[in-house]
């Protein structure tokens, strides 16, 4: 797909990352010429939201903007999932190849949407946080999933892009451009939010809002090295939990589904560049697969993942991964019981056929351990670019050893990168001059 550009006076003026807030809420541009001020019945307007059904569905909206960054869309859990080692790139569009390469630019117009689905729910979120307190105060529970979902978006930031992303907000109809933040600072962010829907769980709800958040916090705990924390922040989850993205014929198809499986335009990997998990030739039951035939580009051997159909719910924050939290914080802590832990999931975990672990005698034996089952539990939903990025940052791995590298399977060699830039849109930002850096 070529990458196009709008010149129109407005858009210089106000500027693409203005225009990305303003379509996120709605907010007109106060310099837009008076030739292009219209009404537009379909936008909604903050003085419209004056009314608990109003708040209901302003609040129900950012339920869809969770789809839409998650299985709903070729959001991260597809993109970073190519940066790392989960897919290859079957498809002819240069900004799937580049980033399968370890390649990424600014440039790459498939950026600009993934980030905006994220900073849409932080965003529209507040937005209906202020609405259902006024309109609609109870249940309270309502208020902490949506602090729950900002803290997921959040998350799922600092985790996929470069240190320096900034994050810009409302004041009023007023757009206030954010200064980039470094990476830790977004891990801090989401901890905040988690907590406020800790804060603000009590209702019918409580146990699932409470779960979410837990996880969440825990998930960004983690991130920060912050491990023992972390541990403590899950402790409370029941491993049966599950939080999922749903999908059917009258909403949005499960779109890891339809880019791979469909379209064939991702295919799942194995051993990818040396340093790649065998997710397919280990034929492990949590990442069931297909292989046969040729990918979209028509020389690519395809491979399909069997985990989900067209309208299968994708389960985004659970109680496995908790259990992961406390497994890695204990072998962190030099305990053995991180390996019961492991054990225990593997034997109960909901996946038949999973044979115990032995210890492997090393401590990082143990780190490439934990790694794997957290790449096999938690496959294709977001988490394995961060914890690539992880392995470099706590646990003093080299990113050659880490990521793909070596000849790039459709021709040259893998790139240096091991995160993924702030779009080029940004550069509207009149705070924002580019990545603090692109380490890990």
């Amino acid at each position: 797909m070529p990458h196009t550009r709008n010149t129109s006076p407005t858009l210089r003026r106000c500027g693409r990352a203005a225009i990305a807030l303003m379509i996120a809420t709605g907010v007109a541009c106060s310099a837009a010429d008076s030739l292009l001020e219209v009404e537009d019945p379909d936008i909604i307007n903050p003085s419209n939201l004056n009314s608990a059904s109003a708040a209901t569905a302003l609040s129900a909206g950012i339920a869809l903007r969770i789809a839409q960054a998650t299985s709903g869309g070729e959001s991260l859990f597809l993109f970073g999932g190519l940066l790392a080692d989960e897919w290859r790139s079957g498809d002819t569009f240069e900004q799937r190849n580049t980033t399968d390469q370890r390649a990424t630019v600014p440039e790459n117009s498939f950026l600009a949407g993934q980030l905006r689905n994220l900073m849409r729910i932080r965003v529209e979120g507040e937005l209906a946080v202020g609405a259902l307190r006024q309109y609609r105060p109870d249940p309270k529970s309502d208020v902490g999933r949506l602090f729950a979902f900002t803290a997921f978006a959040e998350n799922l930031i600092g985790e996929h892009f470069c240190s320096g992303v900034p994050f810009s907000s409302l004041d009023g109809s007023r757009i206030v451009y954010g200064e980039p933040i470094t990476t830790d600072s977004v891990f801090a962010l989401s901890i905040a939010n988690a907590d406020s829907a800790l804060a603000n769980r009590a209702g019918a709800d409580s146990t699932n809002v409470g779960s979410l958040a837990a996880v969440i916090k825990g998930r960004a705990l983690l991130n920060r090295g912050a491990f023992a924390a972390a541990a403590v922040a899950v402790a409370g989850v029941a491993t049966s939990y599950r939080h999922q993205v749903t999908h059917s014929a009258n909403a949005t198809s499960n779109q890891i589904w339809s880019l791979n499986t469909s379209a064939k335009r991702y295919v799942l990997s194995d051993r990818e560049g040396i340093n790649g998990l065998n997710f397919r030739s280990a034929n492990d039951p949590r990442v069931p697969s297909t292989a046969g035939g040729v990918a979209f580009d028509t020389f690519t051997p395809f491979v399909s993942q069997s985990i989900w159909t067209r309208f299968s719910p994708v389960t985004i924050v659970s109680g496995i991964e908790a259990r992961l939290i406390e497994a890695e914080a204990a072998a962190k802590a030099g305990s053995a019981t991180y390996l019961t832990i492991l054990n225990a999931l593997r034997s109960s975990g909901g996946v038949a056929g999973l044979a115990a672990l032995t210890d492997p005698g090393t401590e990082a034996g143990r780190v490439d351990q934990i790694f794997r089952e957290r790449a096999f539990w938690l496959f294709g939903t977001g988490h394995r670019l961060g914890d690539l990025r992880r392995l470099i940052r706590q646990y003093g791995r080299g990113p050659e050893t880490v990521f793909p590298t070596g000849a790039f399977h459709k021709g040259g060699s893998y790139g240096p990168a091991v995160n993924i830039p702030v779009p080029f849109d940004e550069e509207n930002n009149p705070n924002f001059e580019g990545c603090i850096n692109r380490d890990a």
